[in-house]
């Protein structure tokens, strides 16, 4: 398990700031990054959080998982490396 967590289904409106606040509920984040469309400014629906330690993040997973956001039921999931292509 590692720190890093994917969360999907965001409101398109969610900051940074939002997702950090919702995730430090649990203990320290490490960063809260929701990613932007650069051609809108408009965010993606998705963005990425990590924990402190692999042990927040797995409670994070499992506390967080499904809660809600700006009035939206998030994903929380393990975030898998980036693949080349």
């Amino acid at each position: 398990m590692t720190n890093k967590l994917f969360i999907g289904s965001l409101d398109y409106t969610t900051t940074d700031a939002q997702l950090d606040a919702h995730f430090a509920t649990l203990g320290k984040v490490l960063s809260a990054k929701v990613i932007i469309d650069r051609y809108t400014g408009q965010g993606k629906g998705f963005g990425f959080v990590e924990m402190e330690t692999p042990e927040l993040a797995k409670e994070a997973m499992d506390k967080l998982n499904g809660t809600q956001l700006n009035g939206r039921s998030i994903v929380v999931k393990e975030a898998k490396p980036q693949e080349r292509t």
